[in-house]
């Protein structure tokens, strides 16, 4: 499946010619993919494909024009749940688009925190390796981001997230 998933989030981003910053989108997703295999200890052992799969998959709703049965019929019904959950609402900012909801559908599907905090954590290398503005950003947001998203089983990836911040 993790081999499907991948082909299928690859496809998808070029179809639609999303970057990420200057480079292919799968620069970005192999990144959270890195991340996931670096944490997936903290996974059951029965999950961990699906959960690599979703790290490739989780920009595909929000960024492809990919819809949840799309995910569903291409992977599966787990791998959708993570993808449809990672989708940020409709909004005009930010803030509208990570809004309660979208936080409350991380908490609510079991180890999509796992996915958005590999996410997060590849952003906030990438923009700190680059200079980017968007590093300050992230700090700025880090302690509501993952008061967000928290739960137990994420304890080591929030100690590595938070130390990222520490110069």
């Amino acid at each position: 499946m993790l081999e499907k998933a991948k082909a299928y989030a690859i496809e998808k981003h070029r179809s639609v010619n999303q970057k990420y910053d200057t480079f292919a989108y799968e620069y970005h997703l192999n990144m959270v993919y890195e991340v996931g295999k670096k944490f997936i200890h903290l996974i059951d052992e029965e999950e961990r494909d699906s959960v690599l799969s979703a790290c490739w998959v989780h920009d595909i709703i929000e960024d492809a024009r990919e819809t949840y049965n799309d995910v569903k019929k291409a992977t599966n019904e787990t791998i959708a749940e993570l993808a449809y959950a990672l989708t940020n609402e409709k909004g005009r900012t930010r803030a509208e688009r990570a809004n309660a909801a979208y936080y409350q559908g991380i908490i609510d599907t079991k180890n999509a925190s796992f996915v958005k905090f590999c996410d997060r954590i590849a952003n906030v290398q990438y923009s700190k390796e680059k200079g980017s503005r968007m590093f300050q950003k992230y700090k700025e947001e880090n302690a509501i981001f993952v008061s967000k998203i928290y739960v137990p089983e994420c304890q080591e990836l929030v100690a590595y997230l938070n130390a990222m911040f520490v110069e």
